[in-house]
């Protein structure tokens, strides 16, 4: 077991083969309000960053459309060169019109370009995992994950993941190329892609649940996790991460935020033992 902090919460293998600890750090929160421009404070999200990777997250999630490309480069300034055990996985396939406005496209080259951009925005020659942000109805499957599987054959990404998909897209995109995670909406109070979980379980697909605080309802100090971190001597955030981590082995919660202060609590989650009961009084709030 690792000694650092977020090492406490274990380890999974993504592809089976590159290895991640499991509680890592989303960067949607570093960039302006409506996920559009730069952040209010860009010194303390490269505070953050470096404060993350201190805390042993070795895991961090981002996408080109987060600012856009924002994000991207703040973790380049904050991390580059990157720690040979550091994985960034970026996100393609949503263009940004406004802030708070996303909308898929799915077009085989502009899913490259963006690859190239995210390389040069990260300083990268390689993304470890590229995920589709979501799949575009107007384009065909196989075009969309096709180019991904080109990608990945040409050297430029390692694992190709999802977003915002179901157990039959799921299926389908695994006949074009290997999955090795997919990120959906997920939390204690949204259980919605229950099925996918299961699914995900069964075939050592990494899950990573988005909005795993539920937009902060789930940390709020007089909010339904109250009484059960009481018990704990921990924040209602730590218990709603903790769950999460003991939900299923494929879980990788990336909680992001904009405040060292915050993370570092957040990061507390990874050493935090729910007992049975916990589990079933956390389960009855669904």
């Amino acid at each position: 077991m690792s000694t650092t902090i977020a090492g406490r919460s274990g380890v999974f293998a993504l592809g089976g083969r590159r290895t991640v600890t499991r509680l890592g750090f989303g960067s949607m929160q570093l960039t302006g309000r409506g996920v559009w421009g730069e952040p209010s404070d860009p010194d303390e999200a490269v505070r953050v960053l470096r404060r993350a990777v201190e805390l042993g997250v070795d895991f961090i999630d981002t996408a080109d459309s987060y600012g856009p490309f924002v994000a991207e480069k703040l973790i380049r300034r904050a991390l580059h060169p990157y720690p040979e055990s550091l994985t960034i996985a970026t996100k393609a396939g949503l263009t940004r019109t406004g802030p708070g406005e996303w909308h898929p496209v799915g077009r085989p080259e502009y899913l490259r370009q963006e690859c190239e951009l995210s390389l040069r925005h990260l300083g990268l020659e390689r993304i470890e995992l590229f995920q589709l942000h979501r799949i575009d109805p107007q384009v065909a499957l196989e075009d969309q994950v096709g180019e991904l599987k080109a990608l990945q054959d040409e050297g430029k990404i390692g694992l190709i993941g999802l977003s915002e998909v179901d157990v039959r897209q799921l299926t389908e995109a695994s006949r074009i190329a290997e999955i090795a995670s997919v990120q959906n909406l997920y939390n204690l109070t949204n259980r919605s892609a229950e099925d996918l979980l299961g699914h995900c379980e069964a075939r050592r697909i990494g899950f990573i649940p988005w909005f795993p605080l539920a937009t902060g309802e789930l940390a709020r100090r007089d909010g339904p996790l109250r009484d059960i971190a009481a018990d704990h001597d921990a924040s209602p955030s730590q218990i709603a991460l903790a769950w999460l981590l003991h939900r299923s082995p494929v879980m990788l919660p990336i909680p992001g935020t904009s405040s060292v202060e915050h993370l570092e609590d957040n990061m507390a989650a990874a050493g935090l033992e729910l007992s049975d009961h916990d589990m079933d009084a956390l389960d009855s709030l669904a």
